[in-house]
């Protein structure tokens, strides 16, 4: 008892401060207003280099592999997002906007059925590739004639995932009550804008390298930038893409065919890699969006 007593008498007001002096520090997880959260800052980062990396390309066809760099690292700039949102204040900022938390739901979910739509069009294509690259070795210009129409069609259903994108891209103003809640919701702007720019450059790349006269996909309220990226193509596919390769193959000589066969070899590891990739971007959409569903439902 008079331990205790002591003990409760030992502790004058200067040492009783220093947990008000530390308490900064402390809460590791919060989004303080004087400076970003390293999450935050790590977020701004990688959105930055992804935006450097994505100008540097200049007026030509897009290879696969800077296609799959970029969707690399759209995967990690989702992963650093749920990341972010597991804090326990952005969580809190998010719940003071319900209008926002519902259109990243939406936005998200969309982003999803995109990935996954396309996951399911490569899946097919793929096959439809590897029954072309038979018929081009047999010299069947009907299996040429079906892989063309096959291409075509591909590049429709590109063009209306592109479309579907720009339901995505509209953010939704609000009030924010602190700073913390500013800067939560610009740099999930920032994640989506990125996010749609990567998408629609790989979908229209890919549509335009198959039919380059269709631009259906300029519709979108996308900037100029962005538009002249999905003009450019994807190099490996425009290789195949030009159907004329494809045609009368009865009459082309032994090297022609050959060198026919060997593009069409690149372009399934292209198909493969970009479907890889997509996959993991796929992925990290959805985790997103559990993180999302869990701070409303929490």
């Amino acid at each position: 008892m008079v331990s205790g007593y002591r003990r409760s008498l030992s502790f004058p007001n200067p040492p009783a401060s220093k947990p008000t002096k530390r308490a900064i520090h402390v809460r590791s997880t919060s989004l303080p207003c004087s400076r970003s959260h390293p999450l935050i800052s790590q977020l701004k980062d990688q959105i930055n280099d992804l935006k450097t990396t994505w100008s540097d390309t200049g007026d030509q066809a897009a290879s696969s592999g800077w296609l799959c760099d970029g969707l690399n690292r759209l995967k990690a700039i989702h992963e650093s997002l749920e990341d972010l949102l597991q804090l326990p204040q952005a969580r809190e900022s998010l719940r003071r906007h319900s209008g926002w938390i519902e259109k990243l739901l939406d936005d998200i979910l969309g982003f999803v059925d995109v990935y996954g739509i396309f996951q399911s069009l490569v899946l097919t294509l793929r096959q439809d590739h590897l029954a072309a690259q038979v018929g081009v070795r047999r010299r069947d210009d009907s299996k040429a004639a079906a892989y063309a129409k096959a291409l075509r069609k591909f590049a429709d259903e590109m063009d209306k995932l592109v479309s579907a994108l720009g339901k995505c891209s509209a953010p939704v103003g609000f009030e924010p009550a602190c700073d913390g809640d500013a800067e939560l919701a610009d740099i999930t702007r920032d994640v989506n804008e990125v996010t749609v720019i990567v998408s629609a450059t790989l979908l229209g790349g890919i549509s335009s390298s198959f039919t380059p006269q269709n631009s259906s996909w300029m519709g979108m309220r996308l900037s100029r930038k962005v538009s002249l990226d999905h003009e450019k193509g994807v190099k490996e596919f425009q290789q195949v893409g030009t159907l004329g390769r494809l045609w009368e193959l009865r009459k082309k000589g032994d090297e022609e065919v050959k060198m026919v066969l060997q593009r069409m070899a690149e372009m399934e590891g292209c198909i493969g890699e970009i479907e890889c990739s997509s996959e993991k971007v796929f992925r990290s959409l959805m985790n997103t969006r559990v993180s999302l569903l869990n701070v409303l439902t929490q």
